[in-house]
């Protein structure tokens, strides 16, 4: 009986001891209790001893992956965890916080579009994504810690020195061969996190600060009060966790890649990591924690082996002994026939909300990520504080191991999310597009980076897409971007896409008309400048398509005779006047190149014996005549005005009404293009764009198409883009011109919605060597989202949306209706600029 009173007794002082402690620790200060003890060599040192190194990585954009490419990510991460040492973690951290965009800094002067731009994406939500790996090497012999006991419940912990600097660089040197393995095929990127990035600064937060306080690395230093208790809170944050750590609450099967049917079709599955449930696609504030520690893999074959028996020899009185003691026999036998090496891993979401009347919500949205896991959400609550302390970096080694589940590396790394949020460059350099999933702008440089990274080696651009997918709106934007930029850009275009653009940047527009057809005179030549071999060959492209049919051959001795008669043509010009109005009245156009040919030319076919066989100049005359004074088309090739297109930087070349013409289309459109590489020579370090928007009826020319393959190899050496658009499938299957001229010489390739074609894709693939990562991505495009495919240099695919604020979709609209109210407005308030802002505003008001 005195035993069962002093027992009584002694429970009641331990509670009353426990009671008193706790009044005690209450509001206690975090320095008193925090585990870390100093940071050295850019390492975080414990208390206890542990060595941890952090790192921030840099993950493979989210949609951009294969399934080869998780295969290969996965195998790369198992490969480095089987290099870590026994009695280490590895912790992944994975930070998902709300934010809102804010226009970024251009140096180039906002125009009309780019402002109403940025004020139309300003404030947009979207969750801004960062990753943190943390090594920890434990010390030989160091407790384990459990829910109920870790350094969080201590009053006071005895700081232990680390001593042994060469179990210390033996570490750092396994740290560094870890990063190798990981970083080998260019998916991840590893930066080493100095002192700083830990420990913070007085104008930014270190990853321990941000930890504590849920601060993002953008946000200012700041302290807030820590409540664990009735309900969790940091600062006015109110915060739940949701754990992945029991048996029976694990998903029945892992993989690397799940199907995303959201964006599959029945001939494709898109794939997307396995827990991306947890990761971007939850749309709230959370840290996804991931551990896996590796133990001494004798001693935990040898506990599994004592599990085994002692369940065995349970298993005659229970069936679920019986069914415990197979499975872990046949972990002992996995474990060792095919070399996997067991590891013990947990999982955590905590996420936070800073109204309360939210939290309901955010108990629904995690519930349904992890239950498309196939997991089966558990909120923690009776351990939440130590595992939500263990989650600070340098604290690993404090994890409670109770809420650990044993399993194989391969497994475990299936847990871990592999995605990092869409990347974006500076505004100066890219295209504004958006993020298909979040709709934050995001920069793409299609043409700079990826040549300097060798990803792709020319700036060629096929733009394809159906009727009504975008592409007019897509190629406005891009040109809108790239003429904002400092860009020069002739557009040949059918259908008037382009007007609405041009008048609002102000550039010329031309358009054939009956009373007043377009005019141009490539054969002048502005003062300084001379006939080189580029301004040759156009000018003999322009002579053989009017002179010769498709289907005429055109032989070496025709190519010299042009050659010579135009070097001749040239030597005479010094003694005529460059002025129409000169003296003698002559003045360098197709009418004097024509009787040159009439007069002195001809003399010297004579005087060398030049037979018609080799090249009949009177049949070349008769053929040209149309082309010459009081001709049919006399106008075409003989303007004497001086057009100065080439300061000109926007030029619009509209050509619906001459689109079927047999002779005027091609001959106007070769014109076009030696306009574009006069500005190519000329204009030195400037960026020129050359556009040619469905003149496909051209390019079945094979002059032309010859032309065009030579243009489109030249462009580049002068800092050049050609952008071609077509929506006929057709052309790019069965038009070797066009394969030849064009899809051969364009690295940059934008598709729309291509499900339409979902049952004869295989051709078009082929045609535009397509991997099957890309075909996958093609064919999840929605062109409902305005979403568009873009494929560099068959290496870098992508998604994006092409959104538009309204002032740009009315820009750039081809829509009929709009058009016409668009050039309603536009007359009635003097300009696009007022007309657009009035229709937009009338527009709202209709709404409201």
């Amino acid at each position: 009986m005195e035993i069962i009173i002093l027992i009584v007794i002694l429970l009641l002082a331990g509670a009353w001891f426990l009671q008193l402690r706790e009044e005690k620790e209450d509001g206690r200060e975090l320095r008193d209790i925090l585990p870390i003890y100093k940071v050295e060599e850019d390492c975080i040192l414990s208390k206890n001893g542990d060595i941890t190194v952090a790192f921030e990585l840099t993950l493979p954009e989210i949609f951009s992956l294969s399934r080869d490419d998780y295969e290969t990510m996965h195998q790369n991460w198992v490969k480095a965890i089987r290099l870590l040492p026994k009695h280490s973690v590895l912790h992944k951290q994975d930070w998902f916080c709300r934010a809102t965009y804010e226009d970024e800094d251009n140096n180039y002067k906002p125009s009309f579009l780019s402002s109403k731009a940025a004020g139309y994406f300003k404030g947009r939500p979207y969750l801004e994504h960062h990753s943190y790996l943390m090594l920890t090497k434990k010390p030989q012999g160091r407790k384990l810690s459990t829910s109920v006991m870790n350094n969080l419940m201590k009053h006071s912990i005895i700081p232990e020195e680390v001593t042994d600097k060469n179990k210390f660089h033996s570490f750092l040197d396994t740290v560094g061969q870890f990063e190798k393995i990981l970083s080998e095929g260019g998916f991840i990127k590893l930066k080493r996190l100095h002192s700083e990035d830990i420990i913070g600064s007085k104008n930014k937060p270190g990853i321990l600060e941000q930890y504590l306080y849920l601060l993002s690395p953008n946000d200012k230093p700041v302290l807030k009060d820590i409540e664990l208790k009735p309900e969790w809170k940091i600062g006015e944050n109110f915060l739940q966790l949701y754990t992945l750590a029991d048996m029976e609450n694990l998903p029945a099967g892992c993989s690397p890649w799940v199907t995303f049917d959201k964006y599959s079709t029945d001939k494709t599955k898109f794939p997307l990591g396995f827990s991306a449930s947890v990761g971007h696609l939850l749309s709230c504030n959370h840290v996804f924690n991931q551990y896996i520690f590796v133990n001494d893999v004798s001693q935990t074959l040898k506990k599994m082996e004592s599990k085994r028996r002692r369940l065995e020899s349970l298993s005659t009185y229970s069936r679920e002994n019986a069914i415990s003691s197979e499975a872990v026999n046949s972990f002992l036998n996995e474990s060792i026939s095919q070399g996997r090496l067991p590891v013990k891993a947990s999982f955590n979401l905590m996420v936070w909300t800073e109204n309360r009347e939210e939290i309901k919500d955010l108990r629904g949205m995690t519930s349904a990520a992890l239950a498309q896991m196939d997991a089966l959400p558990k909120e923690e609550t009776r351990a939440s504080a130590p595992l939500w302390w263990a989650g600070l970096p340098g604290n690993e080694a404090d994890f409670p191991m109770n809420d650990t589940f044993d399993t194989f590396a391969e497994q475990a790394v299936c847990f871990l999310n592999m995605e990092g949020m869409s990347k974006s460059t500076s505004p100066d350099k890219g295209i504004r597009f958006s993020d298909r999933l979040t709709g934050r702008p995001l920069y793409l440089d299609l043409y700079d980076a990826p040549r300097t990274e060798g990803i792709s080696a020319n700036m060629g651009t096929l733009v394809c897409g159906t009727s009504g997918g975008g592409k007019s709106m897509t190629v406005n934007h891009i040109l809108r971007s790239l003429y904002d930029q400092g860009a020069h850009c002739v557009t040949v275009d059918i259908g008037g896409s382009y007007k609405g653009l041009c008048e609002l940047v102000g550039g010329y527009y031309f358009t054939y008309e009956e009373k007043n057809p377009i005019r141009f005179n490539p054969f002048y030549l502005p003062e300084g400048e001379i006939l080189d071999t580029e301004k040759k060959e156009s000018l003999k492209s322009l002579l053989v398509s009017l002179w010769k049919q498709e289907h005429e051959s055109f032989n070496r001795s025709e190519y010299v005779a042009l050659s010579n008669a135009l070097t001749g043509y040239y030597k005479t010009l010094p003694s005529i006047s460059l002025s129409p109005l000169g003296e003698r009245g002559i003045f360098p156009c197709f009418n004097s190149f024509y009787e040159y040919l009439q007069d002195d030319y001809k003399k010297t076919l004579r005087e060398h014996h030049v037979k018609d066989k080799d090249f009949d100049v009177d049949n070349f005359l008769y053929v040209l005549r149309p082309y010459y004074k009081n001709g049919e088309f006399d106008y075409l090739l003989n303007a004497t005005e001086n057009l100065d297109l080439l300061n000109q930087p926007f030029i619009v070349f509209e050509l619906d009404n001459i689109k079927d013409h047999p002779i005027l289309f091609p001959v106007v459109t070769l014109v076009i293009m030696e306009l574009f590489i006069s500005k190519m020579r000329r204009l030195q370090g400037a960026r020129k764009v050359l556009t040619i928007d469905e003149a496909w009826k051209a390019i079945a020319k094979s002059g032309m198409a010859e032309f065009l393959k030579y243009a489109f190899k030249t462009i580049r050496k002068f800092n050049g883009i050609p952008i071609v658009i077509t929506q006929e499938l057709d052309d790019l299957v069965s038009s070797p011109v066009i394969k030849d001229a064009i899809i051969n010489n364009a690295d940059v390739k934008i598709l729309m919605d291509m499900r339409k074609f979902l049952n004869k894709f295989g051709k078009l693939q082929e045609t535009l060597g397509l991997s099957d990562k890309g075909k996958t991505q093609v064919l999840s495009v929605n062109k409902d989202n305005r979403e568009i495919y873009i494929s560099i240099g068959g290496q870098k695919d992508i998604v994006v949306k092409n959104e538009l604020c309204p002032e740009e979709y009315f820009a750039f609209t081809t829509e009929g209706k709009e058009r016409v109210k668009v050039r309603t407005y536009a007359e009635k308030y003097g300009g696009m600029e007022k007309g657009i802002e009035q229709l937009i505003k009338a527009i709202h008001q209709q709404k409201s």
